[in-house]
């Protein structure tokens, strides 16, 4: 999976952090101040390569910066956020919704609150309150918010993105059914002290994957093997997974199906 381009997409333009070392996928980071402000998009462009990657930061954002992000929801994303109770859970809820309309309006050329979004059914239930699809045919994109960052995947074919803090030791006790078997040997041969960062690897790798899949946790994550070392393995064939360069203290990784 070759590197995303930030490209000039905002006003101002996204950046991008220093070049990533061993392989990791650098996504641009989004500016999403002056949101209101932006002249609207000139028109539609086409997608810069098989992915593009972007991260926001949630304390980044002033007060203004957040009331202008709270502008780009949907009715139903407001109410969403309304209901979280921490101010701290709710403003990356805003940012990472937000950052969305934002990164598609661009690539559709439609205003942010005017996208055409949609709902699958469930994966379990078959309700109308799956995860959410753009109407417009050959764009696909995934969102992902944990702590202070939130990170967007839009590719032209189904892809998955996700980012954790890292996992303690005690939830990583806790989780190892969630694991492979051959990932959970992988994690016993490794000391106290490196199994957080090896599981929360492998952790990001299989949502990224389930994401991409379409089937979130309902699929049981212990099926696909995607490894716990710095390497991430193909979970299936016509899968590519990928490490993402994220601060210190998070882990985080992209799945694209390929051809």
């Amino acid at each position: 999976m070759p590197e995303p381009r930030a490209g000039r997409l905002l006003d101002p333009p996204a950046h991008a952090p220093p070049t990533a070392p061993s392989g990791l996928l650098c996504p641009a980071v989004l500016d999403l101040s002056g949101l209101r402000q932006r002249p609207r998009a000139p028109g539609p462009r086409s997608l810069r390569g098989p992915l593009e990657l972007y991260l926001a930061h949630v304390g980044a954002q002033d007060e203004r910066a957040l009331r202008d992000a709270r502008e780009l929801l949907d009715a139903e994303e407001r109410a969403r956020a309304r209901a979280f109770r921490h101010d701290r859970d709710r403003a990356a809820y805003v940012v990472a919704h937000a950052a969305l309309r934002d990164v598609l309006s661009v690539l559709l050329g439609v205003r942010a609150e005017a996208l055409p979004l949609a709902r699958e059914p469930c994966a379990g239930c078959g309700g109308p309150h799956g995860r959410p699809v753009l109407r417009t045919p050959g764009v696909h994109f995934s969102l992902s918010h944990s702590g202070d960052l939130v990170l967007v995947a839009l590719a032209p074919a189904p892809v998955g993105v996700d980012v954790e803090g890292l996992a303690t030791n005690r939830a990583v006790l806790g989780a190892q059914s969630a694991l492979h078997p051959a990932e959970a040997d992988e994690l016993a041969l490794l000391p106290a002290h490196g199994r957080p960062a090896a599981f929360t690897r492998a952790w990001v790798r299989k949502e990224a994957y389930l994401k991409g899949l379409g089937t979130g946790l309902v699929r049981d994550p212990a099926l696909d093997y995607v490894g716990t070392g710095p390497l991430p393995a193909a979970p299936a064939p016509g899968w590519s997974v990928r490490d993402v360069l994220v601060p210190a203290g998070y882990a985080a990784a992209v799945a694209l199906r390929t051809p």
